[in-house]
């Protein structure tokens, strides 16, 4: 559903009007994920057959692995997105938008991952948690994530936001390839990987390995829908942030002048408006 929101003045009078964030594209992309979702839900619990060792708690896997390959793409995102905004000439808002929409749903996959992964270790190993290398380079992705969203909040006008942020999604990116690998490096209760094997074997059968390919394209379209939205919600907020603070300064100068009409305050010590610098910058 599109939303309408209304920009008003100080006077509560309307001035703009903006729309939702949704597209026709977007629509597009809804709906291909909605069809790809039921078609999981389908293959992964009805034609997907139960595994020899693990029987039924496989089906978790068509969950967990999905979240988590989409979480890696999210970071990379991020981390492509923060590169643009340090390294172009322009140093773009919007590339700063796309990175903290990417990361936000790069932490809800990886909270997916940690919370499937919980489940599927109950039923395989008798418990939910083991300070096992896997898990515990996962947590350590998660908070790393956490710690750089929470970052984004801290004060300081848009490009100040940007770079701080762009300067830790840079090198964040860097634990995936530890996160993947860790059950290489280090004696690992979790199991090595089926399908993205050192030596190019995929150790999984037709049936299933169709299945979790169908999760990846349904989990990848999820992913694809949310980042768009929330790098436009972003950018809507910005502008609403820019707008409040040009409203307020306009406000505050009309009351200087009141103030001067009235008491025959010297203007020269009231400060203009084009002296205050808009803390949006370049959008």
């Amino acid at each position: 559903m599109t939303q309408t929101t209304e920009v008003t003045s100080p006077q509560s009078e309307p001035t703009a009007t903006v729309s939702g964030t949704g597209t026709v594209a977007t629509r597009i992309i809804g709906i291909a994920a909605l069809i790809a979702t039921a078609w999981l839900v389908a293959f992964g619990l009805g034609f997907s057959p139960a595994d020899r060792d693990q029987d039924e708690s496989v089906r978790i896997m068509y969950v967990h692995v999905p979240s988590i390959w989409v979480a890696y793409v999210a970071f990379v995102v991020t981390a492509a997105a923060s590169g643009g905004y340090l390294f172009s000439k322009r140093h773009s808002l919007g590339f700063d938008r796309v990175a903290g929409a990417s990361a936000e749903i790069g932490a809800l996959f990886v909270a997916v991952t940690l919370v499937s992964g919980m489940l599927w270790g109950r039923l395989t190993w008798g418990v939910f948690w083991q300070w096992d290398a896997r898990l515990t380079t996962t947590a350590l992705l998660f908070v790393t994530y956490i710690g750089y969203l929470a970052v984004r909040r801290l004060g300081g006008d848009h490009h100040q936001r940007a770079r701080r942020s762009a300067v830790i999604g840079l090198p964040a990116v860097l634990l995936i390839p530890l996160v993947h690998w860790s059950v290489v490096l280090w004696r690992s209760l979790h199991q090595e990987a089926t399908v993205l094997r050192p030596d190019g074997q995929v150790s999984m059968g037709g049936l299933m390995l169709f299945s979790l390919f169908v999760g990846v394209v349904a989990f990848s379209l999820i992913y694809l829908w949310l980042v768009i939205h929330r790098s436009r919600v972003a950018a809507l907020a910005d502008f609403a942030d820019d707008r409040l603070l040009a409203d307020a300064l306009v406000a505050r100068r009309h009351e200087g002048g009141a103030d001067t009409d009235s008491n025959h305050v010297d203007m020269s010590q009231t400060a203009d408006i084009n002296d205050v610098q808009h803390p949006g910058g370049e959008r």
